[in-house]
Order: C-alpha cells, then sequence, then structure tokens
C-alpha cells in the first residue's frame, strides 16, 4: 500500500483524522503574475492536456517557481522526489512536489511544509493521497525534531486547485476553490502560505 491507495474515507479512518471546511484565505492578496508566467501558461495550456506529468511540467511547476521567486527563494521545491516515512501504514510513495522551509539539497530536509498533488481528471481523486502524503511529512518533521504545524496541501489538476490544512488531527479544506483564470489569486495563496514559515 502506498499513498496512491489512499482515498479521502480511507485516510481519514487511518489515521483517525476529523475533516472540516474553512475560508483558510479569507484575506488573500492577489499577486499579478510575472511576464514569464504569462506566456508560460499560455504556452503551455494545450500540451498541459495530455498527462498529469505534463500538467505538472506547464502548469504548476512554473506557478510554484514564481512563488518560490515572489519569496525570494527561501523554500526548496523538490518534484517527483519519494517520501517513504512508514510502509506499515502506507506512507510511502512518490509525492509530485514538496515544499520545504530549506535550501534545495540532494535530499528532502525538514521541516517540509506543503505538499502538491497533481491530477489529470478531477480534484477529488486525489484528496486521500494527498492528505496521506501531508500525515506523512508530519511524522517526518516530527522525526527530524520540527514539530511544524499546519502542513499545507493541494490537489491541481492544473486548471482547479484545492487547498488544505493538516493541524493536529484535523484536516480543512478551503471552502473555496481556485481556478487558473485567477492566477493572480492563487499566486496571493501561496505567497500566505509562504509567510507563515518564512516571517
Amino acid at each position: 500500500m502506498t499513498y496512491s491507495d489512499f482515498n479521502l474515507s480511507l485516510a481519514q479512518k487511518t489515521f483517525g483524522l476529523k475533516v472540516t471546511q474553512e475560508n483558510l484565505f479569507a484575506d488573500v492578496q492577489a499577486i499579478a503574475p510575472t511576464e514569464w508566467l504569462q506566456e508560460t501558461l499560455a504556452r503551455g495550456m494545450s500540451l498541459a492536456l495530455i498527462s498529469e506529468k505534463a500538467r505538472s511540467e506547464f502548469i504548476v511547476a512554473p506557478i510554484l517557481l514564481t512563488s518560490r521567486e515572489f519569496s525570494q527563494n527561501r523554500f526548496a521545491i523538490y518534484s517527483g522526489q519519494r517520501l517513504d516515512v512508514d510502509a506499515s501504514q502506507g506512507l510511502t510513495g512518490e509525492c509530485d512536489f514538496i515544499l520545504t522551509n530549506t535550501p534545495p539539497l540532494p535530499i528532502i530536509q525538514s521541516p517540509i511544509v506543503t505538499i502538491v498533488e497533481a491530477k489529470k481528471n478531477d480534484i477529488e481523486s486525489g484528496e486521500g493521497q494527498c492528505v496521506a502524503q501531508m500525515v506523512g511529512a508530519k511524522i517526518f518533521n516530527e522525526r527530524e525534531g520540527n514539530k511544524t504545524e499546519p502542513i499545507f496541501g493541494c490537489v491541481t489538476t492544473g486548471e482547479a486547485w484545492q487547498f488544505l490544512k493538516l493541524e493536529d488531527s484535523t484536516v480543512i479544506f478551503d471552502k473555496r476553490r481556485y481556478y487558473i483564470n485567477e492566477v493572480e489569486v492563487i499566486l496571493g495563496v501561496w505567497n500566505n502560505i509562504a509567510n507563515i514559515y518564512l516571517n
């Protein structure tokens, strides 16, 4: 069993989680996208329809890179790295993107602050996987002596973005879902998340 085997119900039962909804970013301030990001998304959107990997490369990665730039490059982005924490609980496997509040190094460093899961078809199919990865990140941080909370997660199709927050044993879904035609608001959300850890 790996992260990808979890749906939301199974993740909730396995890890004893409470699931709720809130407006996580009610006061988010939109951030104008860079010219580079606008051009990259315009060129990549048609190619992104091909596969989950294409969505990761042509939509998600450029947005994360731009967000990193806005935070003065103060967090690292790991793409396609394994996060093997506890095979007995199914907390093992590859994550599309892991963000850490550390300089980029060849191995993932604690604290992990955000998990991003890219899906081809629908948000709901990735929610359980993302929650399991967030639990894995929390345990990873604790083992490294960094009890970093909250852990944020995001499931995205590239076009739609659903943000989550894991705090203690509660998973909070943002009531609002964000869309690529409001990329300036998505950038604002990422800036909000970064500021929680970087201030």
